[in-house]
């Protein structure tokens, strides 16, 4: 990097090399050859040695970026301080020690100023808090102490986003931050503030979407006022007030707050829940773990609770995620008012009582425990049941035909168990998929379920496309195949064949999917591949019953990059399929090409899909690797977000594309999978900041322009990086 560098480049004014691998020292003289830089860009590198400490002869500087890098210990550089033009610094997790230089506080121009995951030590200095020009400030995750000025929200006029997070302030949090009219995000969790929260807290905040105070010692004088005042703010998506000591019991003013995420868990909240919370129809995740004294819905979920069930709960929501390893008592079949009862993944033993059908109001999960012998017909009698749950148990016998009355069943997942017999095909059956009995084991039915028919036919439709059927077949050595038959009523169709039979000829790769043989004459064409026992990327991530986790689409994504060598033309998730180990395989060549040695470009008269077509592509019918890029950029978006990019909501000017950039930096919870933001649980925050990665990474794939499009290469080298990072953090 640094020979990179040190040529004498007097007209470059913006350097963007983020999102790279690029290792090596920076010259200690860097501002010599670039004396008229304004953007320096290398955020997300490799970087290592010292920094810079010239930084103040780069005199037209205005934003500097070089967070994510791995430079040697020690302070800030001091010419930094000196950077009269600069707007922004970023210099997030790059090693910096010692106290935070008080000269920051005279750079007037300043609008972003980011160290956090650092290792400061000390207090804030004051002239930090009287920076009027000042938008964002995030010193997370460092080791500050001391207070907060009590003048902080009148001298910031600008502020939106404050994120003192992980770190050890004291004292009261000023009331006069929550006169901050701009600010959007606040985050001081993990500190050790105290004293009391206004009443009216948020009167003035309108714009506010984050507030998190988990993890300190505040309190509120009556928390009435405090939720009603937080009805102001309209935007608000994310409150956060664990482990203060902050609601006595939850107001009836509760019901009118648009959130989609509450935690108040160990609050010390007492008395009833206020039926107003049913009012609450943003709210997708609302945790109270806690002592409640006259509990109405419980949930214990993710602890390490032991032991055996307690007969005395009852009105249960979930004790799912311990290690309960009892028989479920009969007297909780007893609770005939309960709605939505969550056992899973515990280790309960036993078989159902016929009395489970008492239970008419049920929303049941009894999933991932040692529950065996054979499914009671009396569910059938659970008339309102909508989910029912009951995988990866040691169940047996047949599913009961009288579920087929369940008419508001909506979703079901017998997968996972020792199940044998036919699969009813009436009522809620009539919309399952073959997920919902993936694992069974010795079950008959439709062939859309991927089970054989109930007699000795062996060969099953798995899938309609554009250009034919996809069946299972057997082979006489046991091995399960799919055989693609194409339909041969048009010339289209007819191509197809060829050019998935050229494309893949000659070529083998992990992660594409493997052609076995093919047969082919005047009225038949076929492809024998390899089978894909988990089906494709585009069920699972659209699934009611399955949702991928942060890892799963990671490796997903990993693995579809390693394909796009093979130029595919119709890169999406339903044509991305994964095999027993859930490792994804490229699939459906209809229309692919590969290139000649030394080729970058042609032709072809079929277009790809709406919505994940390159537009120079789209125009102009140009096949390149760069074409796959912008597709699997898009997919990208689509597997963090479950949003496809033709989704009703994307009309106008706004697109997934678009959708995506606007929510970065600060944003990303609000475009990230719902369903994958619940399961992420705490770490939520750690996978916030990759998400903020992928996403970049995304839209770097999609540049309009061929030539600005980031290579495969760096794709996965990013992504192992992300992976990585994910994995280290399991660890801790």
């Amino acid at each position: 990097m640094s020979s990179i560098l040190k040529f004498n480049n007097s007209l470059l004014q913006d350097l963007f090399l983020s999102y790279n691998n690029f290792s090596g020292n920076l010259p200690s003289n860097i501002c010599h050859g670039l004396p008229n830089i304004r953007v320096f860009d290398l955020y997300n590198n490799d970087l290592s040695g010292d920094m810079p400490t010239v930084w103040h002869q780069c005199e037209e500087m205005e934003q500097l970026h070089l967070s994510y890098n791995d430079f040697n210990k020690g302070p800030m550089p001091a010419g930094i301080r000196n950077m009269t033009k600069l707007q922004q610094l970023y210099l997030s997790r790059n090693n910096m020690e010692g106290t935070m230089p008080e000269e920051i506080g005279y750079l007037d121009k300043l609008e972003q100023l980011l160290l956090a995951n650092n290792s400061f030590t000390g207090s804030i200095p004051s002239k930090i808090f009287n920076m009027s020009s000042l938008i964002g400030l995030y010193l997370e995750q460092n080791h500050l102490s001391g207070i907060i000025p009590s003048n902080t929200g009148y001298n910031l006029p600008s502020l939106q986003y404050l994120q003192l997070d992980h770190n050890n302030f004291v004292g009261n949090i000023p009331n006069s931050i929550f006169n901050s009219s701009n600010l959007i995000v606040f985050q001081l969790s993990d500190n050790a503030f105290s004293g009391t929260l206004p009443n009216i807290a948020f009167g003035d905040l309108r714009l506010l979407k984050s507030f998190y105070t988990y993890g300190n010692n505040l309190t509120i004088e009556d928390s009435h006022q405090f939720f009603t005042s937080l009805t102001n703010c309209r935007y608000l998506k994310y409150l956060d007030l664990s482990g203060n000591h902050v609601l006595p019991n939850l107001p009836k003013s509760i019901g009118n707050i648009t959130s989609e995420y509450i935690r108040a868990k160990s609050c010390g909240i007492g008395g009833y829940i206020p039926l107003e919370v049913g009012n609450m129809t943003n709210l997708l995740y609302f945790n109270l773990y806690g002592w409640l004294e006259k509990l109405q819905v419980l949930s214990l979920a993710y602890n390490a609770l032991k032991g055996s069930f307690i007969d005395e709960l009852c009105l249960i929501k979930s004790l799912g995620s311990n290690n309960l390893n009892s028989k479920i008592p009969s007297s909780l079949w007893g609770l005939t008012d309960i709605l939505m009862l969550d056992l899973s993944s515990n280790a309960f033993i036993g078989d159902f009582p016929p009395d489970i059908g008492n239970l008419i109001e049920l929303n049941l999960s009894l999933a991932h425990n040692k529950l065996n012998g054979p499914i009671p017909t009396s569910l059938g009698k659970m008339i309102s049941l909508i989910s029912l749950d009951l995988s990866q148990n040691m169940l047996t016998g047949a599913v009961p035909k009288s579920l087929e009355s369940l008419v508001y069943l909506q979703n079901i997942n017998f997968s996972y168990n020792r199940l044998q017999g036919e699969i009813p095909d009436g009522g809620p059956f009539k919309n399952c998929t073959a997920i919902s009995f993936m694992h069974s084991g010795p079950l008959c039915g439709n062939l859309r379920l991927q089970v054989p028919p109930c007699g000795k036919n062996r060969i099953k439709l798995l899938g309609r496309g554009s250009f034919g059927s996809v069946y299972q077949g057997e082979l006489p050595d046991g091995e399960i195949i799919a055989v693609k038959v194409f339909d041969l009523q048009s010339e289209a169709k007819s191509k197809s064949f060829d050019a998935e039979c050229n494309a893949m000829r000659n070529l083998r790769h992990r992660n594409l999917v493997k052609i076995i043989s093919s047969c082919s004459n005047l009225d038949f064409k076929s492809l024998v591949m390899e089978f894909m026992s988990n089906g494709s990327v585009d069920s699972w991530l659209y699934s009611n019953n399955y949702c991928l986790s942060f890892l799963q689409r990671l490796n997903i994504m990993i693995d579809a990059a390693s394909s796009i060598p093979v130029v595919h033309c119709d890169l999406k998730p339903s044509n991305v399929l994964l095999d027993e180990n859930m490792v994804a395989h490229v699939s459906d060549f209809g229309i692919a090409k590969l290139m000649d040695e030394g080729q970058s470009e042609t032709h072809t008269q079929t277009l790809a899909t709406i919505g994940y077509l390159a537009p120079k592509y789209g125009s102009k019918g140009i096949v390149s690797v760069k074409g796959d890029v912008y597709s699997y950029g898009i997919m990208l978006m689509e597997i963090f977000t479950r949003k496809r990019p033709t989704d009703d909501m994307f009309v106008a000017e706004l697109s997934l594309k678009t959708w995506i950039s606007g929510s970065l930096p600060n944003s990303i919870m609000e475009v990230m999978d719902s369903n994958l933001v619940q399961i992420t649980g705490d770490q939520i925050d750690d996978i916030s900041t990759h998400m903020s990665s992928i996403f970049s990474l995304a839209l770097s794939c999609c540049e309009d322009s061929p030539e600005a499009r980031i290579n495969t290469a760096d794709v996965i080298a990013s992504l192992i990086k992300i992976k990585a990072l994910v994995l280290g953090a399991n660890r801790v």
